[in-house]
């Protein structure tokens, strides 16, 4: 009976940890989890939802999507 509560205890911890892993986001808040780490000083994410950290609550649109490539530039998008 021992044996069995230890080995369930294994798979419990086992499972808690890649959920953890799974979760965690390296420090970096506006990337996605699977965006490729790079040593680039600006360090600025594609454009697009795919690359979001938090995915957007609402429909994604073309305006959406115009403004996020035009995201470090000070002038708006000329589809506004």
């Amino acid at each position: 009976m021992g044996l069995f509560r230890l080995a369930a205890l294994g798979v419990l911890g086992f499972v808690g940890y890649k959920y953890i892993e799974k979760s965690k986001n390296n420090g970096r808040a506006a990337f996605a989890n699977d965006h490729p780490v790079d040593e680039n000083f600006a360090q600025v994410r594609d454009a697009g939802p795919h690359a979001m950290g938090d995915k957007p609550q609402r429909e994604w649109t073309a305006t959406d999507q115009a403004s996020d490539e035009s995201f470090p530039a000070s002038d708006p998008p000329a589809t506004y």
